[in-house]
């Protein structure tokens, strides 16, 4: 009989561990590095957070505005500290700082936005914007009557020197003889000089402004000057509806969903993921109405063949700057290349440094 009653109790416990185990609530925590209401960059990772508030058994939280460097490493080991299961991070500075505490705390799993680094519970993601880059470039190429483009950048690093490249090459195959020239600002989020550096490009005699940056301030400074513009991240048409042409935008809500359901189901494994528009992560904004219908469906026509594989962007023959080429006929660059890019098309003004 006490054995009997022994083994109840053991098989009660066990029925207990189990539904505890089961009905554990998965924390999963975000780390932005400009605010979420930059109507930018950390704005679409948010709304991709925000898009997993339906799942069952699924807590989210977030810390924004947190500078790359030694501030994101102490928010990553708080959060690891109080026991998140996973973590993203969602800018390329967070890279060093991450793969650091995804080292100390085994029993996390990390994901990094932007990065190359891995390790066994960190795997780094992003998405192929350079599509939709090509596509706004065709906009932009197609709208311009200077035939001078600016392109307002934060950083020359691959990421955003691969959506300039693909910019270009999507200017240049509706307007060959149409130029971009490139100002650097060396931040993500500053509204101020972003905007100034959009000014500068508008005295010079651009009469369509790009971007790479996190605020609206270069779609307002395009509006005031009476031209157009070409967003980033999300459709930013409401801060400057008379310019606004369109936008290379992320939605990443369906990625953040897959992401947590494979950790859930215990099949989550660090890899290095890069989807494109064929899962639509990566799209583009509605067109403004001042973009003629003809322009349009040469756009989404180019759109299809990206999504059906048949068009891959970098497609050599491709030159350089210097007239050199660097992507010989016929071949596709290897996604090697195009991570780790560090040199401007030939039709682009400026310098990677």
């Amino acid at each position: 009989m006490r054995v009997l009653r022994a083994l109840a109790v053991v098989l009660l416990c066990l029925c207990c561990s189990t539904v505890q185990a089961a009905e554990k609530e998965l924390n999963v925590g975000f780390i932005y590095v400009s605010p979420i209401g930059d109507a930018g960059w950390s704005y679409a990772h948010d709304q991709g957070r925000k898009g997993l508030d339906g799942m069952a058994g699924v807590k989210t939280s977030y810390v924004e505005a947190v500078a790359e460097g030694p501030d994101s490493e102490r928010v990553m080991q708080n959060m690891a500290r109080k026991g998140y299961d996973l973590i993203f991070a969602t800018s390329f500075g967070y890279m060093d700082p991450m793969l650091k505490v995804a080292k100390q705390f085994p029993d996390a799993k990390f994901m990094h936005c932007s990065g190359f680094k891995m390790a066994d519970n960190m795997g780094n993601y992003f998405g192929r914007m350079y599509q939709a880059r090509y596509l706004s470039g065709m906009v932009a190429g197609g709208m311009t009557k200077s035939k001078t483009i600016g392109y307002v950048a934060a950083f020359p690093i691959p990421e955003v020197i691969r959506g300039i490249n693909a910019f270009a090459l999507g200017v240049q195959a509706v307007n060959p003889e149409a130029t971009v020239r490139v100002v650097w600002t060396k931040t993500w989020y500053d509204p101020a000089t972003e905007k100034e550096a959009a000014k500068s490009l508008l005295d010079v005699g651009a009469d369509v402004i790009a971007q790479h940056q996190d605020s609206p301030g270069p779609q307002e400074a395009a509006q005031e000057k009476g031209v157009y513009s070409i967003g980033y991240n999300s459709d930013m048409s409401a801060f400057a509806p008379k310019a606004h042409l369109t936008a290379p935008v992320w939605n990443w809500a369906p990625f953040y969903k897959n992401v947590v359901e494979q950790v859930q189901k215990g099949t989550w494994k660090a890899e290095s993921v890069w989807p494109g528009m064929e899962t639509g992560i990566v799209d583009l904004a509605p067109f403004g109405a001042m973009v003629p219908k003809e322009l349009q469906d040469k756009v989404m026509a180019a759109k299809a063949d990206i999504i059906a594989g048949n068009n891959k962007i970098f497609v050599g023959p491709v030159k350089d700057q210097k007239g050199e080429i660097k992507i010989a006929e016929g071949v596709v660059a290897p996604d090697a290349d195009l991570l780790g890019m560090t040199w401007f098309v030939q039709g682009v003004v400026g310098t990677t440094e």
